[in-house]
């Protein structure tokens, strides 16, 4: 059972292997939404995420014997982290069993925190490791005291913001928003705690419909943190009981995100961890005064480059056009001037003398270009057109 006692231990225990994750006003996002919109950044976190709170506060809740028979857990990243700096902390061994596809970043992340790191897709052979070698499990979501530990981020964001409207918080097993909600009703019952979800993998909302835990057929969803297909069955009746409403964001949304949070916060969140900035065009929270939780910033680079580079075409910063020219010297030249005479900027040419048996009637130009947005790509078109280029808009790729 969650008591505030226990909410309040554990928030004095996770003090001493968190980073202060003091909330981040933040004026873009309240101008967009008519808010007070602070971040609490728990991306900033030694380990890169919340997770460390859960991790440690379970293991500081086992005995000595169960520490020294080493822990275990099944993780493809936070959690992993999670569990192994603080086992490390408590100077016990840990074993983290993780995805063969997951990335290099985070298995060297888990393996400098001293933990042994054994690979198998399967969180059953985690559970098979823990049988046969006496193995304590932490389990990264269906515990109560990992929830707990969890909710101490509740407590942090009530004593700086007493007077806090609204909590924004992803879902992914139902961890967090079990001991986030839970804290903050004990706290003071008129918060409102909003869940976000991943469209892809909206396995809390499945279970709430359902009135108990089911299992998704897929979990198909960039934000890999936040796809489970199914919750946690000790979870699901604090959330519905505390929680006020779950809301689905598209994968596109947490592009768009992942941008915005670069270029007007300068801090790299990951697709998880923007779910409750991305779901802030769904609330209607003008004048109050709303949190958003970034779960975690861990993301590889190869991920953020192709986030950046489908949220830049999506916004229509990057563009490419297909135009049809003689083959002759100079409407190469013609092209380039037409798009500089209206600030495009050229960053990629592909010419194709094959696309016609009539070079002399038509060769194809691929032009791939940056603009300021859809009014200026609107702009580059029309000079494109008034200059007899006819283009005609094709997919674009920077590779």
């Amino acid at each position: 059972m969650m008591t505030l006692e226990k909410f309040e231990e554990a928030s004095e225990l996770v003090k001493k292997v968190t980073n202060p994750t003091k909330l981040v006003f933040s004026e873009y996002l309240s101008t967009q939404t008519g808010a007070k919109v602070y971040l609490k950044p728990e991306n900033m976190q030694h380990t890169g995420a919340y997770k460390i709170r859960g991790a440690y506060y379970k293991i500081s809740t086992l005995t000595e014997e169960e520490r020294n028979r080493g822990l275990i857990t099944a993780s493809a990243g936070n959690h992993a982290q999670g569990v192994a700096f603080a086992a490390r902390e408590f100077g016990c061994k840990a074993t983290i069993v993780m995805p063969t596809v997951t990335p290099l970043i985070k298995v060297n992340r888990t393996k400098s925190y001293g933990a042994e790191v054994v690979y198998d897709d399967a969180y059953q052979y985690a559970c098979k490791l823990a049988e046969e070698n006496g193995y304590t499990f932490v389990h990264p979501f269906n515990d109560l005291d990992v929830a707990t530990g969890q909710g101490s981020i509740a407590m942090e964001i009530v004593q700086e913001l007493p007077t806090v409207d609204y909590i924004l918080v992803p879902i992914g097993g139902g961890g967090l928003i079990t001991g986030v909600s839970t804290l903050a009703k004990m706290l003071n019952p008129k918060i409102k705690v909003i869940g976000v979800e991943p469209a892809g993998a909206a396995s809390m909302t499945a279970a709430l419909k359902a009135g108990e835990v089911v299992e998704l057929d897929s979990a198909n969803t960039i934000a890999d943190g936040t796809a489970v297909k199914e919750v946690g069955d000790q979870n699901l009746p604090y959330v519905q009981e505390n929680v006020d409403d779950i809301l689905l964001v598209e994968d596109d949304e947490l592009i768009g995100a992942f941008l915005d949070m670069v270029e007007n916060h300068k801090m790299i969140v990951e697709n998880s961890g923007l779910l409750s900035v991305a779901a802030l065009k769904q609330l209607d929270c003008k004048g109050k005064k709303v949190v958003c939780v970034l779960s975690g910033g861990n993301m590889d680079v190869i991920t953020m480059s192709s986030i950046v580079q489908h949220g830049l075409i999506q916004r229509d910063r990057i563009f490419s056009v297909s135009v049809l020219l003689p083959d002759k010297p100079g409407e190469l030249a013609r092209v380039a001037e037409t798009i500089a005479n209206v600030q495009g900027n050229i960053i990629k040419l592909e010419h194709n003398q094959f696309v016609s048996t009539n070079r002399n009637a038509a060769v194809e130009l691929r032009i791939t270009m940056e603009a300021f947005g859809t009014d200026h790509k609107k702009k580059i078109l029309e000079a494109l057109d008034e200059n007899g280029f006819r283009p005609k808009t094709i997919s674009a790729k920077l590779y």
